[in-house]
Order: structure tokens, then sequence, then C-alpha cells
């Protein structure tokens, strides 16, 4: 049989298997809504073809016009389009009655759900059909796709992920498809140590562009400019990459850049923060974003699978409360829900639809960060069963992936990484009933005024960036248009910002008017304290002349571990309530400040007291290595950013054939140079004969 009429017929398989479960589902739904009747079997086949006919003639039509609601409702407005086809069908086809005005929408809902259960339980649109026919048709009418036997390596980041968490989800099933490569041998499980700051911005910056220097926390204020500087705003995060690029980019030899931070000085460049306002990408990937929102297929899978994890969420909140686990997070509304959704959900599917194409287009190497583990940890907990549930679903994904390679024009190697962990605990102000910023007010008693920024989550500029990537497009394209028409009162110079991300760029202005003369920021469990009136790093002896008491108060609080701070005599210190850690001399006096907190804490403490834009003081709180618990000066139960605990432990699964240092891997910057000896010897081994 040829391949043009195997595909016809596998088409042909396709839209009868949907028109038979898209029959079925309507007859259930008759049954459970008053308002819907049906006048026989015959009725709800017709309208079942009715509904499948005006599709494909409408559906293109109506979804482009009304894209930009679709995009700002997060795919609910479509919906509402597929409420209006199943009554227009029902007006055309006879013996159907809809009495509700909202049963439409009740039906819609329901013919996804139905949809989504049975195509997957009967892989009638398992994903290698469905891109083979459908996206793959799409990606080669754009794009040339490149043939090569040279592997791509595709690198896999899930955000904040540790090892020792990885290890007990593997064992204990939530990471099937990441635990079969293990146990077939196809991969190997290593983990390396991330630097101070644990966070994501200094990791991207050191695995991506090879250099995270002078990223101390994840916010930080720079004296010699007046600038606070965020990870999580675009403007901050461009400014960043400027500084750190230093000609070794992970993936600056024709790779992509896929919802990252940091574009890895890739040519192409794809919901990646620091390129946003100037993404570097063909018309096939600024088109992609609508692509995603237009296909009904995409839209009904992810809208099931978004409205599940609104469901896991509430159920969650509900379960913590009942059952009083502690620690717990309180603020977690129906608004964070439906963030949540689009986090772990939405912009998952939205990212492995675009890489997949990328995939079929023969892309040689592409590095995507897939953020949900990360974000629900955070308020769940980091090993919590609705946390867990998100990872077994981003492991779900590498399946996906497997089953497209094997359509690609070139093999492809996969690389699954984590950029920091997360170490869990009850917040400061939930143990002490106070902040960090109010505490320093206490000890500094009134001598200057305190400030400190508001805590923009990082879901925001997740969903902020893909919106901010989607209206660079063609000034002229309609889609582009409308959305940019749309988003006007929640742009910014070009920028996207959602939720309280405005509310931030008014406290960065407030700060570079130096109206407050002591600023206090948190970074997870690490804390930094500036004072705006010293114009260079205040010293100990300076600190100790203008608030005396203020660093024995701090390294006294019990839910303190240690603070640095550099003396004019002494060098860089480590001060805990019982002791005093000489970072230059490499000892310590009394009892140890940094015991509990790795062996290479001094090490990275030494590094960062190092960097320009390094705190007067900073402050890293308390960690209990028998409960291994920190506490975040965040209101997260989950934190990274300081040291202590799983968060310095992230984790590297690679190609079993692979390399492998013999030193321990400390510090992202190290782990670059692994990976990018990795992708020169896949080139070095295979003769680099990409060819188009």
């Amino acid at each position: 049989m040829s391949g043009s009429r195997r595909k016809f017929r596998v088409k042909i398989k396709r839209l009868v298997a949907i028109w038979v479960i898209t029959t079925l589902g309507l007859y259930l739904l008759s049954g459970m809504l008053p308002g819907f009747r049906i006048d026989g079997i015959w009725s709800v086949i017709a309208l079942a073809a009715g509904i499948g006919i005006l599709n494909a003639l409408l559906w293109p039509t109506l979804v482009y016009l009304t894209l930009p609601l679709s995009i700002l409702s997060l795919g609910l407005f479509t919906l509402v389009l597929n409420g209006f086809i199943i009554w227009l069908a029902s007006v055309i086809v006879p013996g159907i009655d809809i009495i509700n005005v909202w049963d439409p929408l009740f039906i819609a809902i329901g013919l996804a759900a139905v949809n989504t259960l049975l195509t997957s339980l009967f892989s009638v649109d398992d994903d290698e059909s469905y891109y083979r026919n459908v996206l793959k048709r799409k990606v080669t009418k754009q794009l040339k796709p490149v043939e090569s036997d040279v592997p791509g390596v595709i690198f896999l980041e899930i955000d904040g992920l540790a090892k020792p968490v990885l290890l007990r989800a593997i064992r204990n099933g939530h990471a099937p498809i990441m635990a079969r490569w293990l146990v077939e041998g196809s991969h190997r499980l290593a983990g390396w140590e991330c630097d101070l700051s644990s966070q994501t911005g200094a990791s991207q910056a050191g695995i991506l562009l090879g250099n995270n220097y002078d990223i101390p926390a994840f916010r930080w204020y720079e004296k010699d400019t007046g600038r606070l500087m965020v990870s999580s705003q675009m403007s901050d995060i461009s400014e960043i990459e400027k500084r750190q690029s230093s000609g070794k980019g992970l993936l600056a030899d024709g790779g992509l850049s896929l919802s990252n931070m940091f574009s890895g000085e890739a040519p192409i460049t794809v919901f990646t923060m620091s390129t946003v306002k100037n993404p570097k990408a063909s018309d096939f990937h600024k088109r992609s974003f609508y692509m995603f929102f237009i296909d009904p297929y995409n839209f009904l899978r992810a809208f099931m699978l978004a409205l599940w994890d609104i469901f896991l969420e509430l159920r969650s909140k509900r379960r913590q409360r009942q059952r009083d686990v502690q620690p717990r997070l309180e603020h977690r509304g129906l608004k964070f829900a439906f963030i949540r959704a689009a986090t772990t959900t939405i912009i998952r599917e939205l990212s492995i639809y675009t890489l997949i194409g990328d995939m079929f287009a023969g892309i040689p190497s592409a590095y995507v960060t897939l953020f949900g583990y990360d974000e629900v940890a955070h308020h769940s907990g980091v090993e919590r069963e609705d946390t867990l549930e998100v990872l077994r679903k981003l492991d779900q994904q590498f399946e996906r992936l497997e089953a497209a390679s094997r359509q690609a024009p070139r093999p492809y190697d996969f690389v699954i990484l984590s950029d920091h962990g997360q170490s869990q605990g009850a917040t400061f102000k939930q143990r002490y009933d106070i902040t960090l910023e109010e505490y320093v007010e206490q000890l500094v008693a009134g001598k200057v005024k305190v400030g400190t920024t508001g805590a923009v989550a990082e879901h925001w500029s997740y969903l902020s960036a893909p919106l901010t990537d989607a209206i660079q497009g063609d000034q002229h394209q309609l889609s582009a248009k409308a959305l940019r028409l749309a988003v006007k009162k929640k742009t910014s110079e070009g920028e996207v910002m959602l939720g309280p991300e405005r509310d931030a760029l008014e406290d960065k202005k407030k700060i570079a008017g130096e109206k407050e003369e002591a600023i206090v920021m948190a970074s997870g469990n690490l804390g930094l304290i500036y004072f705006t009136d010293w114009k260079e790093r205040m010293t100990l002896e300076q600190i100790d002349g203008a608030f005396p008491g203020l660093l024995q108060g701090l390294a006294n609080h019990p839910g303190i571990g240690f603070v640095m701070v550099r003396s004019a005599e002494k060098g860089p210190l480590a001060i805990g309530a019982n002791g005093v850690y000489f970072l230059e001399e490499d000892r310590f006096q009394g009892k140890n400040p940094l015991a509990y907190f790795g062996a290479n804490a001094a090490a990275h403490l030494k590094r960062t007291d190092g960097f320009p834009h390094v705190a007067d003081i900073m402050v890293n709180s308390f960690y209990d290595p028998v409960t291994d618990e920190v506490a975040a000066f965040e209101e997260l139960v989950g934190s990274h950013g300081g040291l202590g605990g799983d968060q310095a432990h992230p984790f590297v699964l690679f190609p079993a054939a692979w390399e492998l240092p013999e030193e321990e891997i400390v510090g992202a910057e190290h782990l670059n140079q692994v990976m990018r000896g990795w992708l020169d010897a896949v080139k070095k081994n295979n003769g680099n004969d990409d060819k188009d």
C-alpha cells in the first residue's frame, strides 16, 4: 500500500472514530440535561455529523476573528464558540431541541470531557498519529526540515525538582518514563550542586549563558545605579542577559530556546523572557502561539487537563485544611487555581506543541523549561499529593516527545535536568508572627525608614511572557494587532504585565527615588538588607557603629541560621548565634554556623561576597537537618534561593553512553561546561554532516 493511501485510510478511520465518539457523547448528555432533547438515535448521528461539518467550515474563521478573546480567557472563550456551533447544528438538524440558553455550553464541556477520555482510552488521537498527520504537515509547509544522521539534543528542565525528591518519585511510581529509561539502561542519573543563590535566574544564567556572576538573589538592589533588579521582569532579564553573555551560550550553534528566562545565545527564541520583546524566530514560530489556540484538538485536550488541575488544587487545599497538614498556605483561592492551571497545563501544552514542531523541522538542539512542579511545590509542598501529580504529568510529556522523535528527520537524545531543588518548612512569619522586614525595623529602632519590595510570584511572568511574545508579530497581522489592542491596558513599554507585576514596577520606581533608607527583600529563605545612604557596601564596623545590636539581633534570632557581612579588618564573615566562620581563612571560632549547610557552603558564600551588588547584610534562615526544614522569608512553604536542604541539589538525567566528569559538578557554570562538552561530542562522534 502506498504511503498516501495509508495516510488517507488512517485519516478516514480517525474521522469515523471521532464521529462515533461524538455521537456517544451527545447521546449520554441528552440523558443528563433536561433541556437537551433528541428524537431517536439517527438524530444524534446527524447532529454529530453536522457539528463536524460546521467545525470544518466555520471553526477556523470564528477562532481567528475571536482569537484575542480566546487567548486572554486562557482558551475558555473557545468553549463559547463550541457552544455556538452545537446550537447552530441543532437548528439545522431535525429532531433536536436545545431549550435552555446555557445547555450548548454544557454540551460543549461534556463533549470535551468525553472526547478527551475516550480518545485517550482508545488511542484515537494518540500523539504519534495526530502530530504525524496534522502538526507535521503544518511544519513542512512553512519550514524545510533538516535531515541528518547526527542526533539532535533536547534539554528539558523540570524547574525546582531536587534529586532526592525525584528518586522517591521514581520509586513510588510518579515518574514511570524516567524510571523506564533508567531500568532499560538508556540513561544515567547524576546530581549536581547549584550556586548561592539557588533560584532560576542564577541557575539558568549559568547553564544557558555559562556565566552567573553578580546575581546574588532572585531580586537585588544596585547602589551604583539605584536600580532594583527582579528576575521575573522581562526588562531586567534582558539586561541581565546583556551583562552575562560570554560566548559560551549552550544553544549558540543553531539551537532553540523555548519558555526560558535566558536565550543561551540561541538563534531561535520563543517565549524566552530575555528576548521576548525582540524574538528571534521564523514565521512558523511567530504563528505557533496562535496555531495552538486555533486547533480544536489542542484546545479540548488542554481545557480538560486544565479543568482537572483546577479541581486538584481546590481538593488539595480542602484536604490540607481537613487533615490539618502543616506547613500549609491559606491564601490559595480560586484565582490561584486558575493561574496554576494556566501555568501547569496551558503553558506546558503550548511549549510541547511548539517543541514537537521544531523536532519535525530537525532542530539540532533545544532547551525548554517546564515550570509546573516548582509553582505547585511553592504553594502546596514539595512532595504533597497534587505536587507529585504535576510531576507525573510532566513525566508523560517525555513519552510524547519520545514518540514524536520517531517521526522526526533526525534522531534525538533527551536530557532531563533541574535548575535547583526546593526545601520545605513553615515560613518565618508563620513561625514567629513577624516578617524579616518588621524584625529589622525593630532592631534599628526608627533610625532609618525600612521598606521592602512586593513579592511577585513567578507564575505571573510565565503567563506574561507568551503574551508579550505574541504581540510582537507583524504590525499588519490581524491576530497580533487584535491581541495588542486587547492587552493594551496591561502593557507597559511593550511588555505585558499581569497580576501584581505593575505594583512591583511601582516599588522599583519608589526605590529608585531613594525614598527608603533601608531595603529588605527576600529570595526564598535568603534575605538581603541594603542601606541606601551608603553608596558602597557597608562593612561590619560601619553597621555596628550606625545600628548597634542589629547584626547580633539577627544572628541570635532562632529563625536565622547565619548572617554574612564583610569586615574591613577580617574580610567576609558568616556570623551565627554561637560562632563565626572566617570565610577568607576557611576556619571558624566557637560553634560552626555553617555546619548544617553543606560542605561547599563556605565556598558559595565567599564567591557571593565578591559580587559588586551583594547586599550589606545577607541573611540565611535556619536549617534543621532532623526535620529537613527551612523558614522562607516569603510566604511559600516550598522555597529556594538560599542554603539549606534539597534546594541546592538538582539533578541531570542523561544518555548512558555520554561521559560524566569524575569531579563533583558544583555550580551552574560548571554544568554549562559539561553540557557543551556533550553537544560537541555528539557532533564529533557523528561526523557533523547536517544537510538540507
